[in-house]
């Protein structure tokens, strides 16, 4: 059964950091693409950043190149967001989701959704 779990979210000042992580079960590691997700209150859903588990190739979206690292743990079917240098505008819920395989059309990434969109975990970054 496909499950997709995240953690690792919570209250930073601006400036800090936080790392999120999120395990993906019920797929084979290497068949698909995996991205981070967020939505703002009030503003539309945007990707991130998205990992080819096959090759390992990963894009991200302009705003958070050089703060956010995506990595993973293939044999734990595990990939983690590293967020640096956070912004109040990174506030938000973010939200890890498998895809068939990662589109990048105008900087915007998307992708087909392999599952579901499970609950997120909260990003709130304020002093």
């Amino acid at each position: 059964q496909l499950q997709v779990v995240e953690s690792g979210g919570g209250l930073v000042l601006p400036g800090g950091s936080l790392r999120l992580s999120c395990v993906v079960s019920g797929l084979r590691w290497g068949t698909y693409a995996i991205a981070w997700f967020r939505q703002a209150p009030e503003k539309k859903r945007e990707g991130i950043t998205c990992t080819t588990t096959s090759t390992g190739t990963t894009i991200y979206l302009d705003s958070v190149k050089g703060r956010f690292t995506l990595s993973s743990d293939d044999a734990k079917n595990t990939v983690f967001l590293q967020m640096n240098i956070l912004h109040s505008e990174d506030t938000g819920v973010y939200s890890c989701v498998p895809l068939l395989r990662c589109e990048m059309h105008d900087g915007a990434i998307h992708g087909q959704l392999l599952a579901d969109w499970g609950q997120g975990t909260q990003v709130t970054v304020s002093s």
